[in-house]
């Protein structure tokens, strides 16, 4: 199965283990070496209506990806790694 970078903006991340829904794909990261993709990040959530800037992305690793599907992507491995979102306002 193939996809583009826009096609995954349109699927929810989704844990498998728990039923936690993250959010939309937001970015992707990838290692310009070898051209693999390394992780899926979703944007953080606003905070009372972005005023206050957003949560911190959630990171999750291409091993934790366990399916695609027509509107969503199911995860497994417990939390994703949290990076720094937007600035605070």
């Amino acid at each position: 199965m193939e996809s583009t970078v826009s096609e995954l903006r349109d699927k929810e991340v989704i844990d498998i283990s728990g039923g936690s829904r993250f959010g939309y794909v937001g970015d992707v990261e990838v290692d310009l070496e070898t051209g693999q993709v390394k992780a899926l990040v979703v944007p953080g959530r606003l905070r009372f209506f972005g005023l206050l800037g957003r949560e911190k992305d959630h990171v999750f690793p291409w091993s934790s990806v366990r399916r695609f599907g027509e509107d969503i992507i199911l995860v497994e491995g417990g939390s994703p790694a949290a990076i720094d979102g937007a600035e605070d306002a």
